[in-house]
């Protein structure tokens, strides 16, 4: 009985190690993801600004647009294309700074 008790022990703490190394890999491959992940931040960030110029400048000319040929629903349009770009800039801004 005693030496079930011993070998069930043994075990017990064999196990026990090879846990706390594996969790010690898992740490630096936690960590190694991390530092990836955060050197895609910049260019993404820049990007989502590039595609909220892009929305704005078109947006300015579909508005410049509805206003030259007397439309009455240009203020409608020109509010939804600046809240589309306020939109792309604010929500990069925001997720950069959560994230970092």
């Amino acid at each position: 009985m005693t030496k079930k008790k011993i070998l069930f022990t043994l075990t017990l703490f064999a196990f026990t190690i090879a846990n706390a190394l594996a969790a010690g890999d898992g740490t630096a491959g936690i960590n190694d993801a991390t530092k990836m992940i955060t050197g895609y931040f910049d260019p993404a960030t820049k990007l989502i600004y590039a595609i909220g110029a892009v929305v704005g400048l078109i947006g300015g000319v579909k508005v410049y647009g509805k206003f030259s040929s007397g439309d009455p629903d240009t203020s409608k349009t020109a509010a939804s294309w600046f809240g589309a770009c306020v939109f792309l800039i604010v929500a990069a801004t925001i997720l950069r700074s959560f994230f970092l």
